[in-house]
C-alpha cells in the first residue's frame, strides 16, 4: 500500500480550501482517506495553513510520502 500525505479539495467553485490527509494513492483525490492531519486555507492573507506537526512526522516516519505541494507546506510551516 503506497500512502502519500495530500490535500483533499473541498470549499465552492473559486473558493478552495483544503485538508491534508493520508491516503492510499489509489484512492481518488476527495475520496477514502486514512487520517486528516491538517487544514490549508489559500484564500486567506497570508493563506493559513494549519498542520499538527507530530501527526505528519509520524506518518513519514512510518513512509508516507508527501505530495510537493503539501512538501512545500511542511518546510513552510517548520515541521520539515
Amino acid at each position: 500500500m503506497a500512502v502519500k500525505i495530500r490535500l483533499r479539495r473541498l470549499g465552492a467553485k473559486k473558493a478552495p480550501f483544503y485538508r491534508v490527509v493520508v491516503a492510499d494513492s489509489r484512492y481518488p483525490r476527495d475520496g477514502r482517506f486514512i487520517e486528516e492531519i491538517g487544514t490549508y486555507d489559500p484564500t486567506k492573507e497570508p493563506a493559513a495553513v494549519n498542520i499538527d506537526g507530530e501527526k505528519a512526522k509520524k506518518w513519514i516516519a512510518n513512509g508516507a510520502q508527501p505530495t510537493d505541494t503539501v512538501k512545500a507546506l511542511l518546510k513552510k510551516s517548520n515541521i520539515i
